[in-house]
């Protein structure tokens, strides 16, 4: 018994040796037979996280536009005309031809051009802007345009990844990526920068009037601008036109060739209760509107609307917030009369109020 035991130590301790000489001998011949080779290979070959497919999906549908304006100087000693050029980036909307752009981008100009990533280059008209959105809609005469994916369904979240495409500083289409840090109103009754949707993707000179995807290559927003205040270097805020308010803009615009929103002349802020206490968690039920203000010779105004009164109903549907009750308005047509549900001093009142056009 012993003697056997003896055998096969020794054995097992010539095979460790021999192993060990074999590897020092050979290290690159052994390598092959390594169970770690195979899981390095496994690693190397597997598929990287990409936004490709995304990005072959939306950018043919991401133009160049180019602008120029004639400014003339009839003060000079010498008169004469200056023609200024300007860049940006623009949006193919539809099959149609019509494409959104930032207001800012041709506001002035006195010829359009928008290159496609197919090569080809277009005249463009201008249908109309407008300057509280900074959106401008241009129409191009060509077949075969490729328009970008859209989903009226589609609710952005904060925290979505988000691909900003369009034409920095004209060096050719680029992709910037970042999330959704903040969304935006999609009503019509937004003021302009600080109810855009707002995300950390790098906006340049260039950039606006592009488009803001998200990884399915999906349109959410057209690149705006970004965030700037003098005396701070400010990093990581940029903003966009959320997708279903560019898209009511851009309908009306095509209806118009302007966009005409309705006007209340109030300011106010969300209670949760009769007694007037304010929202402070988005987890309360909003109770109403308190009007904080009320401007001169306006709608609500010559209706006898009063600060502090309590706003409940606007033909008769309860309000989800302070930014819906603005909404309603602002999409309630002109010289149309709503009924305002209001309540004072504890008393319930049905105000109707010629709603008008603001200007």
């Amino acid at each position: 018994m012993l003697k056997t035991l003896l055998f096969l130590l020794r054995s097992i301790a010539y095979g460790l040796a021999l192993a060990l000489i074999l590897l020092l001998l050979f290290p690159e011949q052994l390598r092959f037979f390594w169970p770690s080779h195979t899981t390095t290979d496994a690693v190397q070959k597997a598929a990287p996280v990409s936004y490709a497919r995304a990005v072959r999906l939306a950018a043919p549908s991401v133009v160049n536009v180019y602008t120029r304006t004639t400014i003339s100087h009839p003060r000079s000693l010498r008169a004469r005309t200056i023609e200024r050029q300007e860049l940006g980036s623009g949006v193919i909307m539809s099959s149609q031809g019509y494409i959104l752009t930032n207001h800012h981008v041709v506001y002035g100009a006195d010829h359009i051009e928008v290159a496609l990533q197919d090569g080809r280059w277009l005249e463009a008209l201008l249908i109309g802007h407008d300057e509280i959105t900074d959106l401008a809609l241009l129409y191009v005469e060509a077949d075969n345009l490729p328009a970008i994916p859209q989903d009226p369904e589609l609710q952005p979240q904060v925290g979505d990844v988000v691909l900003a495409i369009g034409n920095p500083l004209n060096l050719g289409q680029t992709i910037t990526q970042g999330i959704i840090s903040a969304n935006g109103n999609d009503g019509l009754s937004s003021r302009g920068y600080i109810d855009f949707m707002r995300m950390d993707a790098a906006i340049n000179a260039g950039n606006s009037g592009g488009a803001l995807v998200n990884s399915n290559g999906t349109l959410v927003g057209i690149n705006a601008g970004t965030f700037q205040r003098q005396s701070q270097d400010v990093q990581g805020i940029f903003f966009a036109v959320p997708y279903q308010l560019a898209y009511r803009v851009m309908e009306k615009l095509i209806q118009h060739g302007r966009v005409i929103r309705g006007h209340l002349g109030v300011n106010g802020e969300p209670v949760i209760n009769a007694a007037g206490d304010r929202l402070i968690s988005t987890g309360q039920t909003l109770y109403g509107v308190q009007l904080t203000s009320i401007s001169p010779h306006s709608p609500a105004a010559e209706a006898g609307l009063q600060v502090n009164d309590i706003l409940l109903e606007i033909d008769g549907k309860p309000l989800r917030s302070t930014q819906h009750a603005l909404n309603v308005i602002a999409e309630t047509p002109p010289d149309t009369v709503v009924q305002l549900t209001i309540k004072r001093n504890n008393e319930r009142l049905v105000v109707p109020t010629l709603i008008r056009e603001f200007r």
